[in-house]
């Protein structure tokens, strides 16, 4: 088994035991994160219905043609700000947020801070 291995089944373990405690509802949908070396996606998911409400990612064409570079902070803040219009346009202002086993600095924090930027509350 491989270091790369070991560090994907650990992150993986974080997630899964940190959904127990993290749920979307119809009121509070879960904002999930997931980042690759290359790319950040977004999702704002119902987990009552098993649904995505609204998702962006650095592969839509608005954020790709405005960053060279896709997976760092600054195509990251990008990404939380379309999904937080997004949402808002959804009418969705209250979210729960899943780092989905990441650690909460770099990407994951930009995310974040951008989405409170652009008006969701967690």
């Amino acid at each position: 088994m491989s270091f790369e291995t070991d560090r994907r089944t650990a992150r993986r373990k974080r997630q899964v035991s940190n959904r127990v405690r993290v749920r979307g509802t119809a009121e509070r949908p879960r904002l999930c994160v997931f980042k690759s070396a290359r790319h950040v996606a977004l999702q704002v998911i119902d987990d009552d219905r098993g649904v995505t409400l609204v998702s962006a990612s650095t592969m839509d064409p608005q954020i790709r043609g405005a960053v060279s570079h896709t997976g760092n902070a600054e195509a990251a803040k990008l990404v939380g700000k379309l999904v937080a219009e997004r949402a808002r346009a959804a009418s969705i202002e209250k979210v729960v947020f899943d780092r989905a086993g990441f650690r909460y600095h770099g990407v994951v924090k930009a995310v974040a801070e951008a989405a409170r930027e652009g008006g969701l509350s967690f």
